[in-house]
């Protein structure tokens, strides 16, 4: 074990940075490599964190991190690019109990790298050679809070629920619609959430491929953060962000607590959050609904639809009631004779949005990814986002020529929305 102390060199963090600055901080820098370690070393102390000299031990290695931490270290710093896979067994060991998470550093990354720090319970990771300020950054996270910017944030965004009365209504098809209507013309950060676990298909629809999914999130859900969250994002052409459901079929987690702090993650990170809950009941149970800003529910015109959507709204979301509204997907007017008051007399509320009934253009999308072309679909979903994002907003961009996608919405056209409620505030 090396102790290394260097001079003042004039860099130093606010007088107040460290708690007990009197004795100095504790740093250990973990790095095999020994002139990169001491280097290191050397950049911590002139740092000078709390404007008191740091006390700086260099190790190539760590056998025991309990015995670590019972040392009164203040922070640790690992290299993971060399020895990785005992590396990272010491810095998930050191993360166990929850209560310190290390810096970590790195010559190069990628997104395995990344993602399996994140999952042993790192929140900073820094490329090295360290740019100006970036490692005074980190520790003045540590320092002053205990914990990052990202982790205090309250959660401001708001999240938007669709829910199946009945399997094959068309949720994922009107909630992914929806949200990249939402991302795109609001310009606003937007995340689609897969929640219709474990066959949801939201990624297909959209074109896009994924290689982490929803489970990844709720397993990991005690160690869940803005930052993991990024790193098992999609991110479809439209700029919305999808956390989309597995490729294959896996074994879902318990969806209680876990769902609630995904939720509240993604809220912190996303202005708004867009649910597909499919047709899972369970997450009653959980604060999803309770959490929403609009609960929308899609069903069909059938006697089957109609008597799932009233059990629904009645047992399932009484207590959320004023957030509720009704969504008829493949609307057809006085379809098998059943007309507007006899719905609305059924589900014993009014029917908010009709998304007209266009087979072949929706099969279209989901056959091919080919652009969606201006239907009636699209005007209603428009005017869903518009309801959410205010009036004036949509207005602004209603002129905007919009480009082609690939996946499930295709191009969105320039059409104006008319007759959008008034903006959730």
């Amino acid at each position: 074990m090396t102790s290394l102390e260097t001079g003042d060199s004039g860099n130093s963090f606010g007088p107040n940075s460290y708690p007990n600055r009197a004795r100095g901080m504790s740093v250990v820098v973990v790095d095999p490599d020994f002139e990169r370690g001491n280097t290191v070393s050397g950049i911590v102390c002139s740092l000078r964190p709390g404007g008191v000299m740091p006390r700086v031990t260099r190790l190539a290695n760590v056998e025991s991190p309990q015995v670590l931490k019972s040392q009164g270290i203040d922070a640790v710093l690992f290299a993971v690019d060399r020895n990785t896979e005992p590396v990272l067994r010491e810095i998930e060991m050191f993360c166990h109990d929850g209560d310190m998470s290390p810096i970590v550093y790195s010559e190069h990354t990628d997104d395995e790298l990344l993602i399996r720090c994140m999952r042993a319970g790192v929140r900073e990771f820094l490329r090295y050679p360290f740019l100006q300020g970036v490692l005074e950054e980190a520790f003045n996270r540590r320092v002053n809070s205990g914990q990052s910017a990202a982790e205090t944030k309250e959660a401001n965004g708001k999240s938007f629920v669709f829910l199946g009365a009945k399997g094959g209504s068309g949720v994922t098809t009107v909630a992914a619609n929806f949200a990249v209507s939402l991302a795109r013309e609001s310009r606003r950060n937007t995340l689609l959430i897969d929640l219709d676990l474990p066959l949801g298909d939201a990624a297909l629809g959209l074109g896009i491929k994924n290689e982490y999914s929803t489970i990844d999130a709720l397993r990991e859900a005690d160690r869940l953060d803005p930052t993991y969250l990024a790193q098992l994002l999609t991110k479809h052409e439209s700029g919305l962000q999808v956390l989309a459901a597995p490729g294959s079929y896996l074994r879902v987690p318990p969806m209680d607590e876990s769902v609630d702090q995904l939720i509240s993650v993604a809220c912190k990170s996303f202005d708004y959050v867009v649910v597909d809950a499919g047709s899972r009941l369970e997450l009653a149970d959980t604060r999803l609904f309770e959490t929403a800003s609009k609960i929308f529910v899609v069903s069909q015109v059938g006697v089957v639809e109609l008597r799932n959507s009233n059990r629904l709204i009645a047992e399932y979301l009484q207590n959320y009631s004023a957030k509720v509204e009704v969504v008829l997907n493949r609307y057809t007017s006085n379809l098998f004779g059943i007309d507007d008051e006899t719905v609305e007399g059924a589900l014993t509320r009014p029917v908010q949005w009709r998304i007209p009934n266009d087979f072949m253009t929706v099969r279209r999308m989901q056959n091919t990814a080919e652009p969606m072309q201006r239907s009636g679909i699209q005007r209603e979903i428009k005017k869903m986002a518009a309801a959410v994002y205010g009036v004036r907003e949509a207005k602004h961009g209603e002129n905007r020529k919009v480009g082609g996608l690939r996946g499930l919405l295709g191009a969105w056209g320039n059409g104006q929305v008319n007759g959008a409620q008034s903006a959730i505030r």
